[in-house]
């Protein structure tokens, strides 16, 4: 297994924001081990993003972003943590709804 040498600034039960060289790079941790198919810009936060491919249960593929690469001349770790603290709350909120008793 490789170690990631990027240094972790903030963690949550969801995500990691790790300190690249010239990005603040944000990663979803439920899509960990998904393979990155394409790097192309997510249209939501208008940022570099890695994206995976996902199948519903009709076999139709979804692409779902595993991490995003927010550039350090345009955002500071307090402007990222808006967006992973808004996926944490997401997450959290579909946690509670599919598995209520899991605390």
């Amino acid at each position: 297994m490789l170690l990631d040498p990027l240094p972790v600034l903030k963690k949550g039960s969801f995500y990691l924001i790790k300190d690249g060289d010239a990005d603040l790079i944000l990663e979803d941790k439920t899509k960990r081990g998904l393979a990155v198919r394409e790097t192309s810009i997510d249209e939501k936060l208008n940022v570099k993003a890695d994206k995976g491919m996902i199948h519903d249960m009709d076999g139709i593929g979804h692409w779902v972003c595993v991490r995003w690469y927010f550039s350090k001349d345009s955002f500071d770790l307090k402007q990222v943590l808006v967006h992973a603290e808004a996926m944490e709350k997401e997450y959290v909120t579909l946690r509670e709804l599919t598995c209520p008793d899991d605390d």
